[in-house]
């Protein structure tokens, strides 16, 4: 026989919020979410991450290998 009340209370529209700026709502056992990131400010989903390689794995690997092309 399944225990009652021993689950927490779901909220199906939890709202999440960014910076106090409301964000999306969601389901979760919280009412209220806060979160640092998200991803409409995360670099990586906004395109403005910027990957500096200042010397590439091959080149670095023929250098080190001493492998002349």
């Amino acid at each position: 026989m399944p225990k009652n009340s021993i689950h927490p209370e779901y909220h199906s529209n939890a709202k999440v919020y960014c910076d106090g700026q409301l964000v999306m709502k969601v389901g979760s056992t919280k009412s209220v979410l806060k979160v640092d990131i998200w991803s409409g400010t995360h670099p990586f989903y906004t395109g403005s991450q910027k990957l500096i390689d200042t010397e590439g794995r091959v080149e670095r690997f023929m250098r080190k290998y001493g492998i002349d092309d």
